[in-house]
């Protein structure tokens, strides 16, 4: 079954439409799109390429996706964005390609929702089933790991990562990693602990809540630097065998710009 194309919509010759596609009203497609079968793109939407879309994406009213990043240091090198499948963006959502300094590819996974206005930076890695709330905003070479889940109005600063399983809350300023399976708030933001509820959601059995829940509060509490911390969660995890906990650890290992920890009086806490 071929696209269903409005006829005021502008595609180039160059853009590749799988089957079923609808392309609404006023709708525009650039050279070296492709989108996969089933996908639905919304009424003044915008996708330039190179861009890549896997089936069943929505792209929604005034959706911007695949524009040239915001990087001065762009001069109009061929980058990409790399789209998996099921996907929602929201109105007036901004999707940007890679830059050349960055690896040249903005990469986003499947299943996830961006609600209106979020923004994904230039050279980003998205993975799946995450949630950006209503203007959350990635800069560019950010990653963000599977199930995390980004706040209204909350930013995420230029090569910071955000763990799997994370919560980001609304109007939270990310300037240092943010754990995964944790909690993250604030404009100075603190790690507010495990997050229980939205883990629950998705599975994790007591014992596994019971193992996280002690591996972030031996990370995040003071008294203990990120080596000593680390040390001691090593030597428990070889004990336990928890794959959750040893994630935990290769992110904090990886960390370059430290990580969000629970702190006092409600300054932040870097390590």
């Amino acid at each position: 079954m071929s696209a269903r194309i409005h006829p005021t919509a502008v595609i180039d010759r160059g853009a590749e439409l799988g089957d079923e596609v609808e392309v609404g009203p006023f709708a525009v497609i650039g050279a070296q799109v492709r989108i996969g079968q089933g996908s639905r793109i919304g009424a003044h939407s915008t996708i330039e390429g190179p861009t890549t879309m896997g089936p069943g994406n929505q792209v929604f009213p005034h959706a911007s996706i695949g524009t040239a990043p915001q990087d001065l240091k762009y001069s109009g090198e061929p980058t990409s964005l790399e789209i998996g499948a099921h996907n929602q963006f929201r109105e007036f959502c901004t999707m940007n390609r890679g830059t050349e300094g960055g690896g040249g590819v903005t990469r986003i996974g499947d299943d996830n929702l961006f609600m209106a206005g979020s923004h994904v930076g230039h050279d980003s890695q998205v993975g799946s089933h995450t949630v950006f709330a209503n203007c959350g905003t990635l800069a560019g070479h950010v990653e963000v790991g599977d199930w995390a889940v980004i706040g209204a109005f909350s930013a995420v600063h230029q090569f910071c990562r955000v763990g799997e399983h994370a919560y980001v809350g609304g109007f939270t300023v990310v300037t240092m990693d943010a754990l995964p399976f944790a909690i993250s708030v604030g404009h100075k933001p603190v790690c507010m602990g495990l997050n229980r509820v939205g883990l629950k959601r998705r599975g994790f059995d007591d014992d596994a809540l019971r193992r996280l829940e002690g591996s972030l509060r031996l990370l995040t509490r003071p008294g203990l630097n990120r080596a000593q911390a680390l040390d001691r969660l090593r030597e428990e995890t070889a004990e336990a065998g928890d794959d959750n906990v040893r994630r935990l650890i290769q992110f904090v290992e990886g960390s370059e710009r430290g990580f969000i920890r629970a702190s006092r009086r409600g300054s932040r806490g870097a390590a």
